[in-house]
């Protein structure tokens, strides 16, 4: 019986693909189950070539950096693509309406932190926001992440995907339904982000880098960075914050197993050494069932969970 791995190597590829690989090792948490197949594409059109080659009943998983993200104990039945360090092209494409306008190329592997500093030193601004993000620019896309007041969607001007036979395609903001931490198509179809052309402002770029070092200081005075974590497990109720419902109700450092609720600020969950997928997943669950009898409010989860338990 021709094996999957099999299958995809017919086609001559120049990434790299593992077995069996722990996925303990590409998730902020650092912890979970093994992946059947792990890839990491050489670059763009190695990508291409590699869902090509897929089956087309394959479960696909694509990640970047690994946050807002927690794979189960009990693996994950299919393929994982991983894209950061392969895809990692960042280049200014030009500038529009005399030099006011500047339009940036990101592929979906790179740090989000790295557009800010890339854009302030390029004389664009609003991209400092970029800098308190913990993932990537495919990530950013996916969940519309934000903070500081601002969100990914707002800078971007047109986006590039892919599909499960490896055609690209490219997609304006008017084809996606995009709203608080989610972004999903106007019309059913399934592909992934590969590359996002943001557009941004001429300013004082001396002045954004201080912007991203001011907004660097607050996040490390105010987020468990020293653990391993996802950054905020829930969304933000309207007009309200996770953080402050699951403080009020006394969870802070409530523990499972080698899982926290973080001590420094509550809509963080910490592994303190050891933790499981399980021990993380059964403390969410406990801070919603809690926050929801005691406050009436049901926490939304940022953090997407996966795989067989």
């Amino acid at each position: 019986m021709t094996t999957i791995a099999e299958t995809v190597t017919r086609t001559p590829l120049r990434g790299m693909l593992l077995e069996n690989e722990p996925m303990s090792r590409h998730v902020s948490w650092k912890a979970g189950g093994r992946a059947d197949r792990f890839y990491t594409p050489a670059d763009m059109e190695d990508l291409c070539a590699f869902l090509a080659g897929l089956p087309a009943d394959e479960s696909i998983l694509i990640i970047g950096l690994g946050s807002n993200l927690l794979l189960r104990d009990g693996g994950f039945r299919g393929t994982v693509i991983h894209l950061h360090g392969c895809l990692n092209q960042l280049r200014l494409e030009g500038r529009q309406q005399n030099g006011a306008i500047g339009i940036l190329y990101a592929e979906a592997g790179v740090a989000s932190p790295k557009v800010a500093r890339f854009s302030a030193n390029h004389g664009l601004i609003g991209a400092e926001f970029l800098a308190g993000i913990p993932g990537t620019v495919g990530g950013a896309l996916a969940m519309n992440a934000g903070c500081y007041g601002r969100e990914t969607w707002e800078i971007v001007a047109q986006v590039q995907t892919v599909d499960r036979q490896g055609r690209l395609q490219k997609r304006t903001p008017g084809d996606f339904r995009v709203s608080y931490r989610h972004t999903e198509p106007k019309l059913p179809r399934e592909e992934w982000f590969v590359a996002a052309w943001l557009i941004l402002p001429k300013g004082d770029g001396e002045e954004s880098r201080a912007e991203i070092k001011r907004l660097l200081a607050r996040r490390v005075a105010s987020q468990p960075l020293n653990l391993p974590n996802a950054g905020s497990v829930f969304r933000n109720p309207p007009g309200d914050h996770a953080a402050r419902l699951i403080e009020s109700c006394g969870l802070k450092g409530r523990r499972s197993g080698g899982a926290q609720v973080s001590e420094k600020h509550a809509n963080f969950i910490v592994n303190t050494g050891g933790a499981s997928a399980a021990d993380i997943e059964d403390l969410i669950e406990v801070v919603e069932r809690t926050v929801r009898e005691g406050t009436g409010v049901a926490l939304h989860r940022e953090v997407r969970i996966i795989g067989e338990r």
